[in-house]
């Protein structure tokens, strides 16, 4: 009998596991998510590109794209670029070619408030040559690819670093505290790498601001697994701000930035 009445209280504990435990999180009204850039390439081929969304509730994993807003970017010489809802979210507008000597002003109408940055260009040097190894990785037989280019000697520098490719993206930024006026690289390792896959290397002028703005998104990004512009365990400011309400700041950054290109071939 004593047998049979604990095995009864045993099925009792294991069946109470099985309960839905409801957590009532407490949701805050949705604010403005904005990734905003202006790209300037060697060849004056520019783009500007600004992507709406709003927040979302933890739980809820679609992204909610803002379609139904006024965006447009203003120079300090007057001229007004109005940017055009190309597609989903998508704002952008070509050719605005942005010069070193000028302000450039976003501004976003939404909701009946007013969303403001101001930045400058930040130029870059060119991405030089690609340099592949075959025995990186921790298990020493994964392909390695440095993307080599010359920090310029006596200024300051910071640079945002893309590597692309269908197996994976590579982000991250740098300071020339520790290269200054020497030759460094942007490192790009991902699973799967094969030859004859197309990688593309984008390195980007960036100021410090953005520089510590992303190095905290990409910190928080390695810990969770997850992409630097998903939901972040901590807010993370950017240089964007509600002029209409402040304390309905918008999440995200408006930066300038020349970029250079460098496509590879693994061998």
């Amino acid at each position: 009998m004593k047998k049979l009445i604990v095995m009864f209280l045993c099925i009792g504990i294991l069946t109470s596991c099985e309960d839905v435990i409801d957590v009532d999180l407490n949701d805050t009204p949705p604010k403005l998510v904005v990734d905003a850039s202006i790209t300037k390439g060697f060849n004056d081929d520019s783009v500007a590109r600004v992507f709406l969304s709003t927040t979302v509730p933890f739980f809820d994993n679609n992204v909610t794209k803002v379609n139904d807003a006024v965006v447009m970017i203003i120079s300090s010489d007057g001229t007004i670029y109005n940017l055009e809802n190309t597609s989903d979210g998508l704002f952008s507008y070509n050719s605005i070619n942005p010069m070193p000597n000028l302000d450039y002003t976003l501004k976003i109408i939404y909701k009946d408030e007013i969303y403001t940055a101001t930045e400058k260009l930040n130029t870059v040097v060119p991405l030089e040559f690609v340099e592949q190894r075959n025995d990186g990785g921790f298990s020493g037989d994964d392909i390695e690819l440095k993307a080599y280019f010359t920090d310029p000697a006596g200024e300051k520098n910071y640079y945002f670093f893309e590597g692309i490719s269908q197996r994976g993206v590579v982000l991250d930024v740098y300071n020339d505290e520790f290269f200054n006026g020497n030759t460094i690289f942007g490192y790009f390792l991902v699973e799967d790498l094969e030859p004859d896959d197309n990688v593309y290397f984008y390195l980007h002028g960036v100021n410090e601001a953005f520089y510590n703005y992303m190095f905290i998104l990409l910190q928080q990004t390695s810990n969770q697994g997850g992409g630097p512009f998903e939901t972040q365990p901590a807010t993370v400011r950017g240089n964007i701000i509600n002029e209409t309400n402040s304390s309905n700041y918008p999440l995200g950054y408006f930066r300038i930035s020349e970029v250079s290109v460098l496509g590879y071939t693994v061998q």
